[in-house]
């Protein structure tokens, strides 16, 4: 599929599967740019915009990652984007929340009266709590981007089964980036048919 030809949100996501054969072909640095933005655009919880990316396109680098993850079809990817979420990001929770007022975003509800530091203070996260909500942040971003890969012509799988110290450890990343899940992607060279998916009727609960 060329840059050009876009592609409505609805058939991007009937058409989006989990690709693990990825052909050789380059992917343009310009699509790689699109995909990244497409997640910097994604909403996250008071704004806090935690997620980081780490864009591999090395071939040692890749080669490296089979040392951290199970999975071959990852490093044989063209490209690998690596996501993370900076734990220190929970500390700006002020300064997104001010940014957040001045936007008006908080217009013609009770928050708008609400000091923004007393905002981020309002429910304090114990460790657990902390993680899943920074996770869970990063997720819609990465919804973003594998939607955006769709639009391109990429395929994309989400990966979970890799050793974070080891991925850490490989990209040197801080103490405070957590690996949430390693992203290869490249030109599919597979057609997989369409997952099975539950009936509407059974994830609809009720209408009150």
């Amino acid at each position: 599929m060329k840059e050009d030809v876009l592609m409505e949100l609805l058939e991007a996501m009937e058409a989006r599967r989990s690709i693990r054969k990825f052909k050789s072909e380059h992917i343009p640095e310009a699509f790689i740019t699109q995909l990244i933005e497409a997640a910097r655009l994604a909403p996250s919880g008071s704004n806090l915009q935690p997620t980081r990316f780490v864009v591999i396109t090395s071939d040692a680098v890749r080669a490296q990652l089979s040392q951290a993850t199970p999975l071959p079809f990852v490093s044989q990817a063209p490209v690998v984007i690596v996501c993370c979420v900076d734990t220190e990001s929970l500390g700006g929770l002020s300064t997104r929340a001010r940014e957040l007022k001045e936007a008006g975003a908080f217009a013609d509800t009770p928050l708008d009266k609400m000091d923004p530091d007393s905002y981020a203070k309002r429910r304090p996260m114990d460790q657990a709590t902390a993680e899943a909500y920074l996770r869970l942040n990063a997720a819609i971003a990465i919804d973003h981007l594998t939607l955006r890969a769709v639009d391109l012509g990429l395929g994309t799988c989400w990966i979970m089964m890799f050793d974070q110290e080891k991925v850490k450890q490989i990209l040197d990343l801080g103490e405070n980036y957590n690996v949430v899940a390693l992203i290869p992607i490249g030109y599919p060279d597979q057609n997989p048919k369409a997952r099975p998916r539950i009936e509407l009727s059974q994830i609809l609960l009720k209408e009150v």
